[in-house]
Parts: C-alpha cells; sequence; structure tokens
C-alpha cells in the first residue's frame, strides 16, 4: 500500500490487496420505531463488519513490517469502534439462548440437536397427554353406559341437562363472536 491507500484505509475498509471498500454505517438510516427484527438485523450486519474488520486486521498482522503500522492501528481503531457499534446495537435485541444449546455449541455438536431434543419431547409429552384424555373419555362413556343401566331416569336427566348447558355455552361464545354490526366473525381455515 502507499501513503494514500494508507490514509484511507481508515475511512473506508482496504479489501487485503490494496482494493478500498467503501464500508457504510448501517445505523444511520433507522427511525424512531424499534423493529425487532431489523435491529436484529442490525446487529447481524455489525457482526458481519466485525469479522471483515478482523481479517483485514489478520492480514496487516501477518505480513507486518515497520510501513504498515498506520494501517494496522487504524483497523485497530475500525475494530474497537465497530465492537462498540455492536455493543450499542446489541442492547435493543433482547434474545435468550438456552444455555444448552452453548454447551452443546462447547460440546463441538450442533445447536439445531436442541432444537430437534425439544420438539421430540414435546410430542412424547402430547402423546402421553392425549392418551391420558383418551383414557378419561373412555372411563366417562364407561361410566355413563354402567350409570344408565342402574338409574335411566338420572342419565337421561344428566343428559338432557348437558345438552342445555353446551347449546348455551355455544350460543354465548357466537354473541362474544358477533360484530357491532350483526355479522359474526368467522374464523379463517387454513
Amino acid at each position: 500500500m502507499d501513503a494514500s491507500m494508507n490514509a484511507n484505509a481508515g475511512i473506508g475498509g482496504s479489501g487485503g490487496n490494496g482494493i478500498l471498500v467503501p464500508q457504510t454505517n448501517d445505523t444511520a438510516g433507522t427511525t424512531g420505531v424499534d423493529d425487532p427484527k431489523q435491529d436484529l438485523n442490525q446487529v447481524i450486519n455489525s457482526i458481519q463488519k466485525t469479522l471483515g474488520l478482523i481479517h483485514q486486521l489478520y492480514l496487516t498482522v501477518s505480513s507486518f513490517n515497520a510501513g504498515s503500522q498506520l494501517p494496522l492501528l487504524q483497523r485497530l481503531n475500525a475494530l474497537v469502534m465497530e465492537l462498540d457499534n455492536m455493543a450499542k446495537l446489541s442492547d435493543k435485541c433482547n434474545i435468550q439462548v438456552p444455555m444448552e444449546v452453548f454447551n452443546l455449541i462447547d460440546d463441538g455438536k450442533n445447536p439445531d440437536e436442541f432444537t430437534r431434543d425439544v420438539i421430540n419431547s414435546c410430542i412424547a409429552k402430547n402423546q402421553i397427554t392425549k392418551g391420558k384424555t383418551d383414557t378419561f373419555k373412555s372411563l366417562r362413556k364407561h361410566l355413563l353406559d354402567e350409570l344408565e343401566q342402574a338409574f335411566p331416569d338420572e342419565v337421561e336427566s344428566y343428559r338432557e341437562i348437558r345438552a342445555a348447558s353446551a347449546a348455551e355455552t355455544k350460543r354465548l361464545a357466537q354473541a362474544q363472536s358477533t360484530l357491532p354490526n350483526g355479522d359474526v366473525k368467522v374464523k379463517p381455515e387454513f
């Protein structure tokens, strides 16, 4: 690099081969509205920019000589500024990562294993719950059959009360889904 390129290295980024790559500040165009997705994208862009600066710093350090001290200092300053920018941007993001994911990464495993294990665990618990529900439905049906044989009149009264209660519950649910103009809210079916 010649002296003119060294002076520009602090303003833009050098591709390491003498070509200047302009670097923009991704936070300059933000609005007053905090959009979590936009905040996350800004952090991701800052991380990518930091990785690029680290790579440039590596190239400068690996071929260090007395003449490359100024570019080294400029790249160190750019890295520090970008790390500071990243810290400020990350304050806007509230991302919770389970410790198990970090433990898997530390063990050299794929963090997707955690997601797969959580989903498999949910499926297993769902199957257990469904089994319990089906067992209680079967027990209820069996008890009603036994009660109907022993007390047919009471079971008939019970069924009438249950039917009236179910109709009242359905009527209330429909009343709550009625719009002020009399139309009924319809759930979209997917």
